[in-house]
C-alpha cells in the first residue's frame, strides 16, 4: 500500500543543499519531494510503498538518518491539523466540518485552543469513521495515527526527565 507523509527536520546551519539532495537520494529517499526553503530546515514529503504506515515511516526515518545523521526530527505529518485541514482530508467543506464539530457533543477535544484550534488528525478521522457517515481512507487514518504516535514519543523522550521528577511522583 502507498503511504503519504511528511517528515520535518532541523539541520546544521552549514548544510549544502545540492550535497544534501544527493545524499538523500543515494540513501533511499528518492520517493520524497525535498523542501529546503527555510535555512536550517528540511521537509520531505514521502510517497512510500510498504505493508504498513509504521513500516513506511520507520524506513523513511532510517533513510534520512543515514543520509543526514545530524538532522533532528521536528515533526511527522499529518498530525496536528485545523478544521480546514480535516475538511480537505475527507473531501468536505470547512463549513460542513464546523457544523459537525458544533453539533456533536462528542467531537474530539483539541490539543490546543487559542487563536488557532488544533486537533490530532487521527482522533478526528477515527471519530468520523465511527460515525459511519464519511468514507475515511484507511491509509490516511493509519499514517496519521502513526505520525501522532511518533510525535508523542519524540516529545516524551525530550521532556521525559522533567515530567518524571515533577509530575509522575504526584500521579502514583
Amino acid at each position: 500500500m502507498e503511504y503519504i507523509f511528511t517528515l520535518k527536520y532541523r539541520l546544521a546551519d552549514d548544510a549544502d543543499a545540492d550535497e544534501l539532495v544527493e545524499r538523500l537520494g543515494s540513501e533511499g529517499c528518492n520517493d520524497a519531494l525535498i523542501g529546503l526553503g527555510m535555512p536550517g530546515r528540511l521537509a520531505l514529503e514521502f510517497s512510500r510503498e510498504a505493508n504498513s504506515a509504521r513500516e513506511a515511516i520507520v524506513s523513511a526515518l532510517a533513510d534520512v538518518k543515514r543520509a543526514v545523521p545530524c538532522a533532528k526530527l521536528i515533526e511527522a505529518c499529518p498530525d496536528f491539523v485545523g478544521l480546514s485541514d480535516v475538511a480537505a482530508a475527507v473531501g468536505m467543506s470547512r463549513q460542513n466540518m464546523r457544523k459537525l464539530m458544533v453539533s456533536s457533543h462528542n467531537f474530539p477535544s483539541p490539543v490546543h485552543e487559542g487563536s488557532a484550534v488544533v486537533w490530532h488528525l487521527a482522533d478526528v478521522l477515527t471519530w468520523l469513521d465511527a460515525k459511519g457517515a464519511h468514507q475515511i481512507e484507511k491509509s490516511l487514518l493509519e499514517v496519521s495515527s502513526t505520525a501522532m504516535q511518533l510525535n508523542f514519543a519524540k516529545e516524551t523522550r525530550q521532556q521525559g526527565a522533567m515530567i518524571a521528577q515533577d509530575i509522575w511522583a504526584l500521579t502514583g
